[in-house]
């Protein structure tokens, strides 16, 4: 508890009233001591005066007595009353008969209480009248009263003179000397209070105590920096004290052998996390991981060896992923656990866990010895396997030693279902990375005709992966996977230079077709797609006009500006761009307007029910009237009857492919299609 700064409890204040008190005792007791000598000294002059006074009259007092002369005994009498302060003189005989007498009554005053007891109320003197010749003869007494009161007057007037300027005196001094102390003593120490009042009690030496000016090498700077050090020891001992507490919590949240949060600090750190996805919607995984065959590592190698390795192990867990969005823990003994923040899903889960795989698998030396080791994981999946924290982490350790039962180096998501989807999607990115080295891969041409003119005006090349197992797997199954991982980028290329060689060779042989090829998004993204495109068509000797370009809508909504100025440099080179399956995205006339198009495809799923449901017959009549008032060719996929074929026709559609004319064709089917398709157009028109 802190005590108010009340006026009773400053120094200066205590200080004043001290140094008043003994400034107006002193005052007082000096001036007394003057008063009284004062006093003394005008008693001794009082009697110093009559004694005077009484020796000048004494031969004319002896003169009159002798002679028994009253008349001159009277004179002398009078004349003694000059001074103010007599008040009864006279002359007598031996016998005490008076021969000269006078007085007059004594001067009344207040003061007289006061000044009678120190002076009396009169002085009497009594001088005996003798003559030089016979001083033993003594002829009368000459008797004079002095009345103390005009002495006592001048006198007190002087005392009070005296107390006033010696109280005065005294307080003047005091208070000199109490500014002499205020400035010497109490302002320092308020400024000192004010900066010990400013250091923090949790860090007090972080701001130390001022020093105040001029004080540095006396007893105050002495006891400031006395101060200072105290602060800086208990700094100091609050420091390790904090630093050993520190320790001990580190200790109790923290795995000792690697630094990771311990099983306790994990699971608060997943409620956190868990917390936060709930809040951005979005899922996260966690993977429990469990070394293999980890008890004979420490049966071979020793302890030692086996805490280097799990030490290594959470180094490398550390360093591969980012703290940002991964959150790694040690559960204790061999296993490892890691949180994925932000998935998107599990296809990517499934990655980080390859990841982790890959890591842990390096070989690692410890002490003198290359050591490889491999781990078993579990996978389980927030929201989708469970909500609860500790119920996702039972998930995941439950799916860890499941898998370590059916073998080793391998992982398994906590959902049978999720666990084999994901196992065939990295099955077949496997398979998808060695099928074009080993020439699985070939292309089919599907004829586009132009529905005035009823001819075969070119082809799109369609892309088909014969599996050596699965056999032949579709397009909209391993496409979406290649542009996950990026092996789009070669696969496009190889499609683009096959294609561009066909056409090469279909205009040798008198067939110059044009070629239309899809490009992914992902090959749009690439800083040099425009150079490797009309490399390309350099390559393969063809004309830019020959190669048509198709991009969906969503391919360049990421990028738009970057998009569309890679696609006005391919147009500009004579390019023809096409947008493919228009309708099933954005659709903006903001998009058609900045972008160089000459083609829109209505893609299959509006054909397919055309005169069927009114709804996409609406939907591929709009198509067709925007590409008409754009000026812009329109291409209908999917095109399987004859109705649909004449509709087209008739509505305006310019181009069209199907099953109606052909399905996709290998290049020397194709190259007979052509020939009996505009056989039987001449036939027809004969």
């Amino acid at each position: 508890m802190q005590n108010s700064f009340e006026v009773e409890h400053r120094l200066g204040s205590r200080i004043l009233r001290w140094i008043l008190a003994v400034a107006l005792i002193s005052g007082i007791v000096v001036s007394t001591v003057q008063v009284v000598l004062d006093a003394r000294r005008v008693s001794a002059v009082l009697d110093n005066d009559a004694r005077q006074t009484i020796a000048m009259i004494k031969d004319a007092a002896t003169q009159a007595v002798f002679s028994i002369d009253s008349d001159l005994a009277q004179q002398v009498v009078d004349g003694l009353f000059a001074k103010q302060s007599v008040h009864m003189a006279r002359i007598v005989h031996p016998d005490g008969t008076p021969l000269g007498e006078r007085s007059r009554p004594l001067l009344e005053a207040a003061f007289r209480p006061l000044t009678d007891p120190i002076f009396e109320d009169e002085r009497q003197f009594r001088e005996p009248l003798s003559r030089e010749a016979n001083p033993d003869m003594v002829y009368g007494y000459l008797d004079v009263h002095y009345d103390t009161a005009p002495a006592a007057n001048t006198w007190l007037d002087r005392a009070a003179v005296t107390f006033a300027s010696g109280i005065a005196t005294a307080l003047i001094l005091g208070m000199v000397l109490f500014y002499v102390f205020h400035l010497l003593l109490t302002r320092p120490l308020l400024r000192i209070v004010a900066s010990v009042k400013q250091v923090d009690p949790a860090h007090p030496d972080d701001r130390l105590v001022t020093t105040p000016s001029g004080h540095q090498s006396d007893e105050l700077g002495l006891w400031v920096n006395a101060t200072n050090n105290l602060l800086v020891a208990i700094g100091d001992s609050q420091k390790r004290h904090q630093e050993a507490e520190d320790r001990v919590s580190r200790l109790s949240r923290y795995d000792q052998l690697t630094g990771l949060p311990s099983r306790d600090t994990f699971m608060e750190l997943l409620v956190r996390d868990i917390e936060e996805a709930n809040k951005r919607g979005v899922q996260l995984s966690l993977i429990v991981c469990g070394i293999d065959d980890f008890k004979s590592i420490n049966e071979q190698c020793g302890f030692r060896s086996g805490d280097l390795i799990l030490q290594t192990i959470a180094d490398r867990l550390t360093s591969k992923l980012d703290n940002a969005r991964f959150t790694i823990a040690r559960l204790g003994s061999d296993q490892f656990v890691i949180v994925e923040k932000g998935l998107r899903d599990g296809f990517q889960a499934a990655d980080t866990a390859d990841r982790i795989l890959a890591c842990i698998s390096e070989p690692m030396l410890v002490e003198d010895q290359s050591i490889a080791m491999t781990a078993t994981m579990g996978v389980a999946l927030y929201p989708s396997d469970t909500g609860q924290a500790d119920r996702l982490l039972q998930c995941a350790e439950q799916t860890m030693t499941l898998a370590k039962q059916n073998g080793q180096n391998h992982f398994q998501f906590y959902v049978a279902s999720i666990d084999q989807e994901i196992r065939d999607r990295k099955q077949l990115e496997k398979d998808l990375a060695k099928a074009l080295a080993n020439h699985q891969f070939h292309l089919v041409y599907q004829p586009q005709i132009n529905l005035e003119s009823k001819r075969v005006i070119g082809a799109e090349a369609l892309l088909r992966w014969e599996h050596p197992i699965r056999g032949l797997v579709p397009p909209d199954l391993f496409i979406p996977v290649a542009e996950a991982n990026g092996s789009i980028v070669e696969i496009g290329q190889w499609v683009l230079d096959q294609a561009c060689w066909q056409a090469a060779r279909w205009a040798s042989d008198g067939a110059p077709l044009r070629i239309a090829v899809n490009l992914s998004a992902v090959q749009l993204r690439q800083n040099t797609i425009v150079e490797d495109v009309l490399d390309t068509l350099r390559r393969h000797n063809i004309p830019a006009g020959r190669l048509e370009l198709e991009v969906t809508e969503t391919s360049f909504m990421t990028n738009l500006s970057d998009a569309v100025a890679k696609l006005h440099r391919l147009h500009q080179a004579g390019i023809s761009i096409a947008v493919d399956d228009f309708g099933t995205g954005y659709s903006s006339l903001t998009y058609l307007k900045q972008m160089p198009v000459q083609h829109l495809k209505i893609d299959k799923q509006f054909i397919r029910d055309l005169l069927v449901n009114e709804e996409d017959t609406r939907i591929a009549n709009t198509i067709i009237d925007l590409g008409k008032s754009l000026n812009l060719s329109v291409v209908a996929e999917g095109v399987e009857t004859a109705e649909q074929e004449y509709y087209l026709s008739q509505r305006g559609c310019k181009l069209a492919q199907g099953y109606y004319f052909s399905k996709p064709l290998s290049p020397r089917d194709f190259e007979t299609f052509v020939k009996g398709f505009h056989q039987q157009i001449v036939e027809n028109n004969a």
